[in-house]
């Protein structure tokens, strides 16, 4: 009676494995890859003030007055209220221990959506006058980030379609429907194009203007890999 059971159940066994086989579809994966380069036509850029001093109101009111200046500036630049925001404030206090007293270092960032970067250079100055002393980054972008992600995207299944094709051709096989999409792409983040001093940025009274912005391509990187169905 064992015996029975134990050649059924290596019979359904048996069975099971070559449905299995005669339904699996032949297939074949590969990667793509999708590139599209942009021309930037905005920029954000951070940068930040401070002041330091032996009485912490003095220098918490120093900035509160560069703050004041900066915001009448962007406003009267014609830079909406929407596009530029306080990133950090911070109040520091620290000990001197030559000179054994307190001092206190007030700090404060911005950051500013520049939609026109034909402004760009004039934007610069004017927040140099009003009291901003160092930029902490400026970065590039695309307001038409979204629709040239979903290009590159796009160019990706294209990518890995043809690289199908291409190898699959020799064979005298055909590509057939996708089985399975992954997106293997990393978050884009643009690059920061300049860090430093705003005062070394800034041209001396009388000097003959310069071009002080490269703003080159950005380029979106998609990854995707894909499995056919092979006909």
């Amino acid at each position: 009676m064992k015996s029975t059971v134990l050649i059924l159940v290596t019979l359904f066994g048996l069975t099971a494995l070559a449905q299995e086989q005669k339904n699996q579809v032949p297939q074949i994966s590969v990667t793509g890859e999708g590139k599209v380069k942009v021309i930037p036509d905005q920029a954000l850029i951070n940068v930040g003030f401070q002041n330091s001093g032996k009485d912490a109101k003095e220098v918490k009111s120093l900035n509160d007055e560069v703050v004041d200046k900066v915001i009448k500036f962007l406003k009267k630049a014609g830079i909406p209220a929407t596009d530029f925001k306080t990133n950090n404030v911070s109040l520091n206090k620290s000990y001197d221990y030559e000179k054994k007293k307190y001092n206190f270092q007030a700090n404060q960032s911005l950051t500013i959506t520049l939609k026109d970067l034909s402004k760009y250079d004039d934007i610069m100055m004017g927040l140099n006058d009003a009291g901003v002393n160092s930029i902490q980054g400026v970065e590039f972008k695309s307001s038409k980030m979204a629709d040239y992600e979903k290009e590159a995207r796009k160019n990706a299944v294209l990518n890995a379609k043809q690289k199908a094709t291409d190898y699959v051709s020799v064979l005298g096989q055909k590509v057939g429907k996708a089985l399975l999409i992954t997106d293997n792409s990393q978050s884009y983040t643009p690059q920061p194009m300049y860090k430093g001093n705003m005062m070394m940025a800034m041209a001396a009274d009388g000097a003959t203007p310069r071009e002080t912005l490269a703003v080159g391509e950005l380029e979106i990187n998609t990854n995707v890999s894909v499995t056919f169905a092979l006909e």
